[in-house]
């Protein structure tokens, strides 16, 4: 397998960027392939030892930082990483790209200029995975559509479920709707129609629903559906709670001999609490809808965020997601033309 990574997206570029990489060629022994200005690459990648291990270099001159505005580079700074690395994958010269850098500037190219989106699919749509439950949850939208119809969160749950099935491995995916309550008919108008829709769907989606912020943590879903303004909103919050109290704890067993004393009892499970809401285990957020695995990561990723992303590209490829996607929207529309 190929995995293009580009070495210029993270706020450190390229040191965790190239370290992930090479991490995760050794683990996985897949073909990372680190596209970025060479010279800076090289330095940075005679710190490892790479024997034995299939990573490679390709030339981009130029860079996209997270300053620049997607509509700017879309038909210019045609020599970045990101611009290079996606054509890797238009051409079937590498299986999947991985990114922390600017998540606008990716969606644009990859959405207009590259890669396209999926025959049949309104908008491509971006993604969140945590596992919550002990097992892996789809967020999606959480940003690329602040604006968005009944119609496209039809499809963003579509999405969703043949992602949880096919690189997740979740079988039969619960599909929820978040809204403000979970009784039929709650919700803003985009909400009620959204159910309405996901009720008669004719995807074959296991829909269970609206679903509340509150229950999220309650194992009632796999995948949470929601537009791009709501879905920005909730990660950011939900990622700052998570934020919040683990700094607190670890300042609260701080002061005290005996929380000190009480932690270390404790320590497996916190250990296990951390590993559950770490992002770093995931590292990224497929984006679905266009033709060919994308996962964007933060900027502040470390090298094993990085590694974790990859590892993330690699199970949509090993689960054929992109060609199922394609194959499903392919038969979704021949339905409706004939209906119609």
């Amino acid at each position: 397998m190929r995995i293009v990574v580009d070495a210029m997206g993270s706020d450190n570029y390229p040191i965790p960027d190239v370290a992930g990489g090479v991490l995760a060629a050794r683990e996985f022994g897949d073909q990372i392939i680190l596209v970025g200005q060479q010279d800076m690459l090289e330095r940075e990648l005679a710190k490892h030892d790479i024997k034995g291990l299939s990573v490679d270099i390709v030339h981009a001159p130029e860079a996209i930082s997270m300053q620049d505005k997607p509509s700017a580079v879309l038909n210019s700074k045609l020599q970045s990483s990101i611009h290079i690395g996606l054509d890797l994958v238009k051409t079937k010269q590498a299986d999947a790209f991985v990114s922390m850098g600017n998540t606008g500037a990716i969606h644009a190219i990859a959405t207009l200029k590259t890669l396209r989106r999926i025959p049949g699919v309104k908008r491509p749509v971006l993604t969140a995975i945590y596992a919550i439950t002990g097992h892996n949850m789809i967020f999606l939208d959480i940003g690329a559509n602040a604006d968005a119809k009944a119609e496209w969160l039809e499809q963003f749950a579509l999405m969703g479920h043949l992602y949880a099935l096919t690189a997740l491995g979740i079988h039969s995916p619960r599909i929820a709707t978040l809204s403000n309550g979970e009784e039929e008919g709650k919700g803003n108008q985009l909400t009620k129609e959204a159910q309405e829709r996901l009720r008669e769907n004719t995807y074959g989606l296991r829909y269970v629903g609206h679903i509340e912020p509150k229950e999220i943590l309650l194992d009632k879903c796999d995948v949470v559906v929601m537009d791009g303004f709501v879905g920005n909103i909730f990660l950011k919050t939900f990622e700052g709670s998570v934020t919040y109290i683990t700094d607190f704890l670890r300042a609260e067993i701080n002061q005290s001999l005996t929380y000190k004393l009480g932690a270390l009892l404790l320590r497996g499970a916190f250990r296990k609490l951390r590993t559950r809401l770490d992002t770093r285990e995931v590292g990224g957020a497929p984006l679905l809808g266009v033709n060919g695995v994308v996962i964007i990561g933060h900027g502040s990723a470390d090298s094993y965020s990085v590694r974790s992303a990859i590892r993330l590209a690699r199970q949509a490829v090993i689960g054929n997601t992109i060609e199922t996607m394609t194959a499903k929207f392919a038969a979704s529309r021949l339905v409706a033309d004939t209906t119609s």
